[in-house]
């Protein structure tokens, strides 16, 4: 399996699941962290900035399991 495909796939998860990525990689504190943070999001979506921040915690997450 080429280093691509190691780390194109969690990325490809966490696209669809937050956290599913850390997950699969074995990250799991990581990933319960990220379900924690993308819960308080969206609890705080009914004041926007919920969604600011959820967007930018899901970009981050998706980057994260791409290269570590």
């Amino acid at each position: 399996m080429s280093e691509t495909q190691k780390h194109g796939v969690p990325a490809l998860l966490s696209f669809f699941i937050p956290g599913l990525g850390q997950l699969i990689k074995g990250e799991i504190f990581k990933a319960i962290g990220i379900w924690v943070v993308v819960g308080i999001c969206f609890l705080l979506q009914f004041i926007l900035i919920g969604y600011v921040i959820g967007f930018i915690v899901w970009v981050w997450q998706i980057y994260d399991a791409y290269n570590n």
